[in-house]
């Protein structure tokens, strides 16, 4: 299971950690980016719902895969709008480990999908 790595000098970020270490051996999963379209293919227009179902599909992989969120030790999110960082939080809110992983967050210009507005990848070990 990784471990957070944080500053010694200050508080944990509540929202991401510094790094995490994951001691071998160990068993590591690369996630392909999950994004907020449901099973039946529908994408919600909302970034909040986006978010949740995306979050969702990532933790269903987790699951096929034996592991669980709490094995997560890197996300890398796209977002289309920095606008919409908040509603993201909003959706996604309560769904992350804690300590919650290393979290890269880019703002790129569009998804594979024009109405996809978020993608989450990650890596997992356990």
């Amino acid at each position: 299971m990784p471990a957070a790595i944080n500053f010694s000098d200050r508080p944990a970020h509540p929202a991401y950690s510094q790094a995490m270490e994951v001691k071998a051996p160990s068993r590591t999963l690369y996630i392909s980016g999950q994004v907020g379209a449901g099973a039946d293919g529908v994408v919600p227009p909302g970034v909040g719902e986006q978010a949740r179902i995306a979050v969702a599909n990532l933790n269903a992989v987790l699951a096929e895969a034996g592991m669980s969120n709490a094995d997560l030790a890197k996300l890398t999110i796209y977002l289309t709008d920095p606008a919409d960082l908040p509603a993201f939080f909003a959706g996604a809110a309560g769904t992350l480990p804690s300590p919650p992983p290393a979290i890269t967050l880019l703002i790129v210009q569009g998804l594979s999908d024009p109405a996809l507005k978020v993608e989450i990848e990650a890596i997992a070990a356990a």
